[in-house]
């Protein structure tokens, strides 16, 4: 198809045409798209030309090219797929060390919005009184209702002793609270354990699956093991996941020789992640709710497969699909759902979730861990057995 033939409607609009189906190009790499939609290509040529000659206000041609870039990237209907703006995209390259400038938060999705999760002690958001379950409704006055986990976690990052707003909901509150925070170095572990008082059963919590967390759960396993430990019961509760990576390397200490999880792709070659077959011979109860995901999913999923363990709590999230970051031009990028993974027997948990092998409710109007207690008690029967 010859856009050359298309008339712009303004003198100077000939570079603005030749962007226009550049940018089309690169999103739509196939002649036969091209051909048969020429209609509606020929119609966001034209309503960028006709915004920017004839808008009451002006607005720069990048402006309008990344809205309509956000726009191709919004009607997949996919909350994992975002295209990335300079800034987001230069913070999500900061590759997950657990150090970092930040506020001191665990979060995970609530009602379409983030929910705090864990507050770690000492930090900004501790010092400032930001409460396991406040409802982030805004961050520096941009509302995330809708926005991905991981693009909410990168804007609350940034430079050591710089600034950032949060708009709360709290739970009891009349008026959405604004809390400002000042980030500062936040090097948390993401992964804590003991072993549980009066027992022989060790208690390991994973937060989240960063970079060092396998690293991390090599020396908390053998410190445990050295007490003397009998049974592990492992808490993934609230975990929102983290790289796969990790979840894969964690993996290894649980379950037996064979494979973790399948990633299928839709082009290209699908790849299959295994155990070597060196895995923890002791008891397991893994404890997980509606916050455990995508990572925490992948082994909880390898867990309940292959039978290493007893799944305790309620359903998990349901995040089962793998994203790809895709660089593009003037520091931008693009997150964009390239493959679904697939729990060792197979089974595609994507808005299923897994279902534990003990269905525990934690009540609200309860103080007492509840599902902790289930996990205790069919660990200490394993154990005696």
């Amino acid at each position: 198809m010859r856009y050359s033939s298309f008339r712009a409607g303004a003198r100077g609009d000939r570079w603005l045409l030749f962007l226009a189906v550049l940018v089309l190009v690169v999103f739509f790499a196939s002649s036969f798209l091209l051909v048969n939609n020429y209609k509606h290509f020929g119609n966001l040529v034209k309503v960028i030309s006709l915004v920017r000659n004839h808008y009451l206000k002006p607005v720069a041609t990048s402006t309008m090219v990344d809205g309509a870039i956000k726009g191709i990237v919004d009607s997949l209907g996919d909350p994992y797929s975002v295209y990335l703006e300079p800034k987001t995209f230069n913070q999500l390259q900061e590759v997950i060390k657990g150090s970092f400038g930040g506020i001191g938060v665990l979060v995970g999705l609530k009602d379409q919005y983030i929910g705090v999760v864990r507050v770690f002690r000492g930090t900004p958001a501790a010092k400032a009184g930001i409460i396991i379950g406040d409802v982030i409704t805004s961050i520096d006055d941009r509302d995330v209702r809708g926005i991905d986990l991981e693009t909410a976690v990168q804007l609350m990052r940034g430079p050591v002793g710089s600034k950032v707003m949060l708009g709360i909901k709290r739970e009891g509150a009349s008026e959405l609270l604004k809390i400002p925070l000042t980030r500062e170095e936040i090097s948390v572990p993401t992964v804590e354990s003991r072993v549980i008082s009066g027992t022989s059963i060790g208690y390991v919590v994973v937060s989240q699956f960063a970079e060092k967390t396998a690293g991390e759960m090599r020396e908390t396993l053998e410190i445990l093991q050295a007490a003397g430990i009998k049974g592990l019961i492992l808490d993934l509760r609230d975990n929102p996941g983290g790289e796969l990576k990790a979840a894969v390397e964690v993996s290894k200490f649980f379950i037996p020789k064979g494979p973790i999880v399948y990633i299928d792709f839709r082009v290209g070659r699908d790849e299959t992640f295994y155990s070597d077959g060196n895995a923890l011979r002791l008891p397991l109860v893994v404890l997980i709710n509606d916050n455990s995901a995508s990572a925490a999913e992948i082994l909880a999923g390898a867990v309940k497969d292959t039978r290493m363990g007893t799944l305790v709590g309620t359903k998990t999230f349901g995040k089962g699909v793998v994203q790809t970051v895709f660089p593009l031009d003037n520091g931008a990028a693009l997150k964009l759902t390239t493959a679904r993974y697939l729990t060792p027997s197979k089974n595609d948990i994507n808005e299923k979730g897994i279902l534990p092998d003990v269905v525990v409710q934690q009540p609200s109007d309860r103080a007492e861990d509840v599902q902790m207690q289930k996990a205790l008690e069919i660990m200490k029967g394993e154990v005696k057995g």
